[in-house]
């Protein structure tokens, strides 16, 4: 009679496939991975606040791979995880001496039926089994709390997911506005008509040029017809029909009349001051129809005295000086300084996926509060010769030393 010899064959290719999906999801659910993965995340931001192509990196590709790879983490540190805590809080697991753990000898025990009742007053999930004619009482106190860990994984992906809608469906504009100029919040499409007015710049500086007060008031207007009138101030942005408006930069700029010698008007509108040459602010105007451009800088801010250069296609042609209702000729033209106003730069963004981000953040606040404020502790009672042991258990966090003393007055002969 000789000796048979099974051979193992191949697994089937379903079977294969759900086994390195199992190990996948393992990975993906470890904590080191996502640990991992927020490192990165943030290191990622960092190097975009400091570079100045910092939101063109934000929007490349492998920002949002590394987004997608932590949601899915987020997700599968859930699925590795909730079905061991929902098995733990509904029948308790024993609790075997080691590391962390708390142990209380109890030398006249209570019956088993009553520590079984007296754990439950106490707050805790209990359980009594026996075992080789042995009898072992199984709690658990605030088995729900491993549940809001597990949230803020979730809550993780929800501030992802916030990111992603505000990053696809969201919008940024840029527009600097003169004293009674408007524009609108977003680009011009059809019935669209959410827009801003300038009313006025309030700002004060200090003795070293630093500013103390930059307050812009403005009219928010829809249909063509003002709707309410806000006051911005430095991270005190307004809001109007889902967008946010920041004061982003201001500068001041030249109110200017340009005639030409006949009186033929060739521009009376404010001019900004946008550029800076030697410390000083500068801006320019060009007049086609004159073919020549005009250079500005703001020689004396005090004074309100105003630098002018006429530059024609031969160079320069002419440069005076103008205070506040002064007027000269230079070439061809004749200037007239009305006096001085001030731009401001906007930014006006739309994010529909703020609220999402914002909800998002305060749930992981939450969940990670309750976390490490409500901690789950397991207990698991025993008889040995001459009464009884309790081990008790907290999280890796938590050594629950309060709670060891409670258990014992609990159990002890006064409870």
């Amino acid at each position: 009679m000789t000796a048979s010899r099974a051979a193992a064959g191949p697994l089937p290719a379903g079977e294969r496939l759900a086994t390195a999906a199992e190990r996948l999801l393992r990975v993906l659910g470890d904590a080191r991975t996502g640990l991992g993965l927020l490192l990165l995340t943030g290191i990622a931001n960092a190097l975009a606040a400091l570079h100045p192509d910092g939101p063109r990196l934000l929007d490349a590709w492998p920002y949002a791979v590394l987004l997608g790879a932590l949601a899915l983490s987020g997700v599968a540190a859930v699925a590795v995880r909730a079905p061991a805590a929902w098995r733990e809080w509904r029948r308790p697991a024993t609790v075997h001496p080691g590391a962390g753990s708390l142990h209380l000898r109890l030398e006249d025990p209570p019956p088993p039926e009553t520590i079984v009742d007296r754990l439950r007053a106490a707050g805790y999930r209990a359980a009594l089994g026996s075992r080789r004619g042995r009898w072992t009482v199984t709690g658990v106190r605030r088995g729900w709390s491993p549940f809001a860990g597990q949230v803020s994984h979730l809550a993780v992906v929800i501030i992802v997911l916030g990111a992603a809608i505000g990053a696809a469906f969201g919008s940024e504009t840029v527009f600097s506005l003169h004293a009674g100029d408007q524009a609108l919040l977003d680009a011009p499409r059809s019935g669209f008509s959410s827009a801003v007015r300038l009313e006025t710049l309030d700002a004060s500086f200090g003795p070293e040029g630093r500013p103390n007060r930059l307050d812009t008031t403005v009219t928010f207007l829809r249909d063509g017809a003002a709707v309410e009138e806000q006051r911005l101030r430095v991270n005190e942005p307004g809001s109007f029909d889902g967008y946010l408006v920041h004061p982003w930069t201001y500068g001041p700029a030249a109110r200017l009349r340009i005639t030409t010698l006949g009186g033929s008007a060739l521009l009376d509108a404010p001019v900004p001051l946008d550029g800076t040459r030697d410390g000083l602010p500068v801006g320019s105007v060009s007049l086609p129809t004159s073919g020549v451009s005009l250079g500005l800088v703001l020689t004396d801010a005090d004074a309100g005295e105003l630098g002018l250069s006429l530059v024609g296609a031969d160079g320069l042609v002419d440069t005076a000086r103008l205070r506040i209702g002064e007027e000269r000729r230079l070439g061809t033209v004749v200037v007239e300084l009305a006096g001085f106003d001030a731009w401001v730069t906007f930014l006006s963004r739309r994010d529909p996926g703020l609220l999402i981000l914002f909800g998002g953040a305060g749930l992981l606040c939450a969940s990670l509060a309750v976390a490490f404020w409500l901690p789950r502790r397991r207990v698991t009672v025993r008889p040995v010769a001459g009464g009884a042991t309790l081990i008790l258990r907290g999280e890796r966090f938590d050594r629950p030393a309060e709670e060891l003393e409670r258990l014992r007055r609990v159990l002890g002969p006064a409870g």
